[in-house]
């Protein structure tokens, strides 16, 4: 991606999700992905996509299992009337 495009993409994410915190980095050598990170911690990647013209970004969430809370024990559920 081009400068330009990581900044657009970059200021329509946090128009959208409300927030300053994201920031798209340019990758350190062409060909690699633009990282999306949310202060210093990298959560995803951005790619362009050029279909017959058609121009998209797809923006890809990565979630760590170690980065979650503890799983709370499922509710059990009402016991119904006899």
């Amino acid at each position: 991606m081009k400068p330009s495009d990581i900044a657009r993409v970059q200021a329509y994410l946090r128009r959208l999700l409300a927030t300053d915190r994201i920031t798209l980095l340019a990758p350190a050598r062409p060909g690699l992905s633009v990282e999306v990170s949310v202060q210093d911690e990298v959560i995803g990647t951005v790619h362009r996509d050029d279909e017959e013209g058609e121009v998209s970004y797809s923006v890809m969430l990565t979630v760590l299992e170690e980065d979650l809370p503890p799983a709370s024990a499922p509710a059990t559920p009402p016991r119904g009337r006899r």
